[in-house]
C-alpha cells in the first residue's frame, strides 16, 4: 500500500490541518515529519476546534496511529501540555509513537533562540523563539539530545554537560545572561522520559512493517515548501525539510515507497515573519484577507502577511515536490470581491520570469505580473459538489489548476470537517 505525503506550497499555514483530517478515515497511520512546536495545525470538528502543534492531525481520528518521526524535534514539556490538553478533552493518545531518534529541544535552545533573534535586530529571521533552530544546528553538530537518551542518565548527563560548557560561555559572556545549571535539567528530563517511555518506538522499522502489510501511511509536514532550508527563501526559512524529500529522511520510509503527494495550496496566499513576498498586500485589502480569513498564527497569534495567489510560486512546489495533486483551501475568503488578482509571473528588473528566479536578490527585488478574474457575490460555505460553485468561482480555480502544474483535486469552502469539495480521490 502506498506512503503519501501532504506538503504545503506556499509559506506555511495553507490548511494541511483540515486536509489530514479529511484524509484519516482512509488512512492507518499519520506521521509528522520534520519541525518543532514552531508549527500548528487547526482542526475543526463540529463545533469544537482543536490547535495541535506536535502532535500529527491524525491524533483525532480514533482509527489512526498517530507517529512522531526522527526529523522531528521535540520539546517534551510542551508536548506532554498537548497530550494531556487533548485527553482534558476526550481525545485519547494512547496510540501515539514517537521515534526513539527525534531530537529534543533542550532549555539552552530556547535560552538561545531568543537573545539572538533581539541580538539580530532589523536583520532578525521571525523564529518563534521556540529553541527550535538552536536543537536542529546540535543535532548537525552531533552535540544532541535525543529521545532515547531519556532512558539513560549517565549518557544523558555527558551530552547536556558537554553542550553546556560551550551554550553557558556563549549566553554569559556574549548575551550576558545567567549560566544553566546542569543538574535540574537533568532530573526534569529523565522525568519527561517517565512518561513519554511508553509511546517510544522504532518508527523506521514500525512504518515499513505497516507498509508490507498494505496499510496506509500519511506523512504530514510541517510548515511550507518556501521555508525550506534548502528550496526556501534563504535565510528566512525553518531548520528543516518541509518539502516532500524530508518525508523520507524524516520518517525512515524509503522514497520508492511514496506514490502520491499532495501539496495544499492556499486561494490566496500568506506568510509569517521576514522575508521576501512578491503578492504582500499592505493596504485594506490584506488587511480584509486576514480578518476574513483569520490569519493568525495557530502557535505565535501572530499576524499572518497576506496576498494574491502566486502562481510562479506554486509551479515551483509542484517542481520541488513532484506533486501529484493539489488541494485548495479557503476559496469561500475571495466570496464578494468584483475582481481575483493572481500573480502569473514576475517583473525583476524589467524583465518577466515565469518561474522562480535562482537567486535571492532577484526574488527580492520581484514585482507581481497580476491578472484579473472575475469575482462572485455568492455564499459558497454550503457547497457539496464542484458544480454547485457559482461560474466565475468554477473558472478561478480551473485557471489556478492551470497555472499551477498538477491537477485541483479538492477544494476547501469553509472550516468545517464537511465543508471540503472532492474533485477526484486523494488516496
Amino acid at each position: 500500500m502506498p506512503a503519501i505525503v501532504l506538503v504545503g506550497a506556499q509559506w506555511g499555514d495553507e490548511g494541511k490541518g483540515k486536509a489530514t483530517d479529511l484524509l484519516g478515515g482512509d488512512v492507518d497511520y499519520v506521521v509528522r515529519y520534520q519541525g518543532g512546536n514552531n508549527a500548528g495545525h487547526t482542526v475543526v470538528i463540529g463545533d469544537k476546534s482543536y490547535a495541535l502543534h506536535l502532535l500529527p492531525s491524525g491524533v483525532l481520528s480514533p482509527d489512526v496511529v498517530p507517529v512522531i518521526g526522527n526529523g522531528v524535534v521535540i520539546d517534551p514539556g510542551v508536548l506532554l501540555q498537548e497530550i494531556d490538553g487533548l485527553e482534558a478533552r476526550g481525545i485519547s493518545c494512547d496510540r501515539l509513537l514517537i521515534s526513539a531518534n527525534a531530537h529534543l529541544i533542550m532549555p539552552h535552545h530556547r535560552a538561545l533562540d531568543k537573545v539572538t533573534e533581539r541580538y539580530l535586530g532589523q536583520s532578525r529571521i521571525g523564529t518563534t523563539g521556540r529553541g527550535i533552530g538552536p536543537a536542529y544546528g546540535d543535532k548537525i553538530a552531533r552535540m544532541g539530545v535525543r529521545v532515547q537518551d531519556l532512558f539513560d542518565p549517565s549518557i544523558l548527563t555527558q551530552k547536556i554537560e558537554l553542550s553546556l560548557r560551550e551554550k553557558n560561555q556563549v549566553l554569559t559572556k556574549v548575551y550576558n545572561r545567567r549560566p544553566i545549571v546542569v543538574g535540574p535539567i537533568v532530573e526534569e528530563y529523565i522525568a519527561y522520559g517517565e512518561r513519554l517511555k511508553p509511546y517510544v518506538a522504532d518508527i523506521g522499522l514500525v512504518l515499513n512493517r505497516a507498509l508490507d502489510d498494505d496499510k496506509v501511511v500519511l506523512l504530514e509536514g510541517a510548515q511550507g515548501t518556501l521555508l525550506d532550508i534548502d528550496h526556501g527563501t534563504y535565510p528566512f526559512v525553518t531548520s528543516s525539510s518541509p518539502t516532500a524529500g524530508g518525508a523520507c529522511a524524516g520518517s525512515g520510509v524509503g522514497p520508492t515507497k511514496v506514490t502520491k503527494v499532495i501539496g495544499i495550496l492556499k486561494a490566496y496566499t500568506t506568510r509569517v515573519g521576514s522575508g521576501p513576498f512578491p503578492t504582500e498586500l499592505l493596504d485594506e485589502m490584506g488587511e480584509y484577507l486576514r480578518t476574513t480569513g483569520g490569519e493568525y498564527g495557530v502557535t505565535t497569534g501572530r499576524n499572518r502577511r497576506c496576498g494574491w495567489f502566486d502562481a510562479v510560486i506554486a509551479r515551483y512546489a509542484s517542481r520541488v515536490n513532484g506533486i501529484t495533486d493539489f488541494f485548495l483551501t479557503k476559496l469561500d475568503v475571495l466570496s464578494g470581491l468584483d475582481k481575483v488578482p493572481v500573480c502569473v509571473a514576475y517583473d525583476i528588473d524589467g524583465v518577466r520570469h515565469d518561474e522562480m528566479p535562482a537567486s535571492q536578490t532577484e526574488f527580492h527585488h520581484a514585482k507581481p505580473i497580476l491578472e484579473f478574474f472575475d469575482g462572485w457575490k455568492e455564499d459558497i460555505t454550503g457547497a457539496k459538489t464542484f458544480e454547485n460553485l457559482p461560474p466565475n468561482a468554477q473558472a478561478y480555480v480551473r485557471a489556478l489548476e492551470d497555472m499551477s502544474g498538477a491537477q485541483i483535486s479538492a477544494i476547501g469552502v469553509g472550516p468545517g470537517r464537511d465543508q471540503t469539495l472532492t474533485l477526484r480521490p486523494l488516496i
